[in-house]
């Protein structure tokens, strides 16, 4: 795969063979970005789960301690009283049947987490195949299926996000941006990752977390050891 110049220069500030604690990670990962925009830092976790098995499932929320960088736009299907709740909380859209007509005749994807009451996922559920494979339909494990709009807002706003391990045993999580200063990149690391491992299936066997990996948008993958990620 062809590299620019600006990757090259940074892939050669790492030392590929080397495993590091997370403060130098982080450290590595604000020198190597070298994008004319402020870049995401996300973190790539390998583990030592099947996640064709119901019981090696990894997923949860965390709201991380200095958010992302990035101001979600939320979307909460709702009526009455629980619509005005998550209008004063801040949802950028709330609404019900016109909402979902909105989404099924013209593709309106203009938010990024969608929030819903129990009583009104009976007619969401129909937007399965258009918000399924975005990863925005609501669900109970992620907190987005619930009667307390205000709070699930909050959360998301505050920096709430969501982990789960994919169908390679990878998660894949942003933790904030490169402008970030360290400490707090670091601190947002710790938390997500002691999540992780809190997480961690009775199922599994053998080495849990197999592989950490840091790195920015575009820049170099940088790896972490992972017996230090909570320490």
């Amino acid at each position: 795969m062809f590299r620019g110049k600006k990757y090259q220069e940074s892939a050669k500030l790492i030392d590929r063979n080397k495993l590091y604690d997370p403060k130098e990670a982080m450290e590595l990962v604000k020198q190597t970005a070298k994008a004319n925009f402020d870049e995401s830092v996300e973190i790539h976790v390998k583990l030592g789960v099947d996640p064709r098995h119901a019981d090696q499932q990894v997923r949860g929320v965390v709201v991380l301690p200095h958010g992302t960088g990035k101001t979600l736009k939320v979307l909460v299907f709702a009526k009455g009283d629980k619509a005005k709740e998550a209008e004063a909380a801040g949802a950028d859209y709330v609404g019900a049947e016109e909402l979902i007509a909105k989404i099924q005749g013209e593709n309106w994807f203009d938010y990024d987490v969608v929030v819903a009451t129990p009583d009104i996922m009976g007619v969401v559920g129909r937007l399965g195949k258009l918000l399924g494979p975005k990863g925005l339909m609501p669900n109970p494990k992620s907190g987005t299926v619930t009667f307390d709009v205000e709070r699930a807002v909050n959360e998301i706003k505050a920096g709430k996000v969501e982990y789960r391990v994919d169908k390679t045993s990878i998660i894949h999580v942003s933790i904030g941006k490169v402008s970030f200063d360290t400490e707090k990149l670091v601190e947002n690391f710790r938390t997500i990752m002691e999540a992780v491992v809190k997480a961690k299936p009775a199922a599994a066997k053998g080495t849990y977390l197999r592989s950490v990996v840091v790195a920015s948008t575009m820049g170099p993958p940088i790896k972490i050891n992972p017996v230090r990620v909570t320490e």
